[in-house]
Formats: C-alpha cells, structure tokens, sequence
C-alpha cells in the first residue's frame, strides 16, 4: 500500500516560487489506478516524486508502513516500485532477453523470458535475441517495456502515458495488454492517461489538476462526469 501524506512540490520559475502540487494526501492500494487530468496539472510531477526521481518539498510518502521519502529512485526500486517512462530508453548493445534478464534480479531461463514476453503479446521467437536499438517501435518498446515489468514483480507498477508515440494498432494491443495485468497482478498499477479506453479499465480514477485532488472514485462514479466535460468540450474530445 501507498501512503502520500501532504505532499507539496514547488519550484523556482523566474525569481518566483511556483507551486506544482498542493498537500496531496492519497492512499493506493487498488489493483488498478488511473491518474487523468488536465495537461501541466501535476501528474507527472506526482508519478517522478512516487518514483523517486523528485523530492517532495514537504510531506511524507509511504511504501507499505515504511517512510521511503528520502530514498533515492533505486533504494525504492529495490523496495519494488517500477516506473515506465513515456518514451522508454533505447539500450544499443543489449538485447531483449539481457534487459528482461536484468529486470528479474536473476538468471532466468531462455524459456522464462520468453514466456514474459509471450504475456505482453510478442512472438518470443522474433524479439528475444533482438537489440534495443531504433528497428523496434514504439509499440514494441512499449511491450517489452510492461515484460520487463512483470519479470520485476513490483508491489508498483507506474506508466507515464504509455499510449504517447504509439499508432492505433499498438494502442489497441497495449490495452489488451493492460487488461491481462488487471486480472493477475500481484501489486498496484498506477497510469497516467487520458484515453477513455484505459479509463475505462481502472478500477479507481484520480483527477488531478492545478496540483490537487479534483476527483477520486471509482471508475463508475468519475468517469461518466470526465466525459460529459469532453462533451462540453470538444478539443478534449481527443483525449477522453
């Protein structure tokens, strides 16, 4: 379970102090959480502080009773919070059975990884001595990327827009991808989206905008209000 007691974040923006999130006070500890809101809102910010790559102004953060507010992005690793960038890392030299061997903490088998990257809808037998170099897509890395994941096991799987750089193809796969975790995770996911149809999938959405709490609740009692503002809306239309 995860504990955000009055988190706040502010930065210096031209002499002045601009404050990024205001006391946010969340638990999660659903199986699937979606983060949506307006763009600049605070959700990145939110996700990189949970990950370790921030480090709130004040407030507390933590990881199953466990304060990990001043421990770095790999003491929480360790501690077993993932984090998916929106454009994951291409590494030239490694392939993907390397990068899942990694991810695992141990020698795995040929077999293992491949059955990883079967989870995620990719033939081991094309990707599993291939390079993490520019031949593969962005759907592709997304892919490997959620294998890699798994491999982890973490108590904390973050994604930062995993639908970002991807055609619809991938998108459509990614979500299938995405409702095979909801049902076998043993941890929390947490995404930052604003596509309906990973909305749809969350059990819990958290609106976050002007760097606070607007909304939190279930799928069923957030979502119908989200969309009837894109209606309103049209140039949100496209996201929600």
């Amino acid at each position: 379970m995860l504990e955000l007691q009055n988190i706040s974040y502010v930065v210096e923006d031209g002499g002045n102090h601009k404050e990024i999130l205001k006391n946010i006070n969340l638990t999660i500890d659903q199986r699937f959480v979606a983060l949506t809101g307006p763009n600049g809102g605070g959700k990145s910010t939110l996700a990189k502080i949970i990950a370790g790559i921030y480090v709130p102004t004040s407030g507390r953060i933590l990881l199953d009773g466990e304060d990990i507010t001043g421990l770095s992005i790999t003491e929480r690793a360790r501690k077993g919070i993932s984090f998916a960038f929106q454009q994951p890392v291409r590494f030239k030299g490694l392939t993907v059975r390397d990068l899942i061997t990694l991810a695992a903490g141990r020698n795995i088998s040929v077999s293992d990884a491949c059955g990883y990257l079967s989870e995620v809808g990719l033939c081991a037998r094309d990707y599993i001595n291939r390079e993490i170099d520019a031949s593969l897509s962005g759907g592709e890395l997304k892919r490997i990327e959620i294998a890699m994941i798994i491999a982890r096991g973490t108590k904390l799987s973050l994604f930062d827009e995993p639908e970002a750089g991807i055609d619809l193809w991938s998108f459509g796969n990614l979500i299938q991808v995405f409702e095979k975790l909801h049902t076998r995770i043993n941890g929390s996911i947490m995404i930052i989206s604003h596509q309906e149809r990973i909305l749809n999938i969350a059990d819990r959405i958290i609106v976050i905008a002007n760097g606070q709490v607007q909304s939190d609740g279930t799928r069923d009692e957030v979502l119908p209000g989200l969309l009837g503002a894109a209606t309103a809306c049209p140039v949100l239309t496209d996201k929600l």
